[in-house]
């Protein structure tokens, strides 16, 4: 069974317009933690990074990771590269949580990150067995 991402996913304007409106928030949450000038620049890095893939459309990785030159191949690669950056994650993750409790910390908030990723990956495999 093939599953398709959802049509305005695979427009080449998803991908700019989700980071400008991620350097909005990243404006918000900095202003309302009072450095906006942070978060100006957070706006600035994040509209940047939205024209630059916006204006390098010829390239097929861009294309690719902007969603409007999908095809199976990418989509394999790009659960490949999600899977290897969520066991980067993990690994971090348990990394930071042992330092923490060599230097007598409670672990938080990597014991709670874990519990997700932990609780999340059964989850998935629970509903992918019953369902696939």
């Amino acid at each position: 069974m093939t599953r398709h991402s959802p049509a305005f996913t695979r427009t080449k304007w998803f991908l700019p317009l989700f980071s400008v409106a991620m350097g909005g928030l990243l404006l918000a949450a900095s202003w309302l933690g009072g450095h906006p000038g942070a978060g100006l620049v957070f706006l600035a890095a994040m509209t940047v990074f939205g024209l630059v893939i916006l204006l390098a459309g010829r390239s097929e990785t861009v294309r690719g990771l902007r969603g409007d030159g999908r095809d199976e191949r990418f989509a394999q690669m790009d659960m490949r590269a999600t899977a290897v950056s969520g066991l980067v994650l993990i690994v971090a993750l348990i990394v930071a949580w042992l330092v923490e409790i060599a230097r007598g910390h409670s672990g938080n908030p990597y014991s709670w990150l874990l519990a997700i990723s932990g609780l999340s990956y059964l989850i998935a495999v629970v509903i992918l067995r019953w369902g696939g």
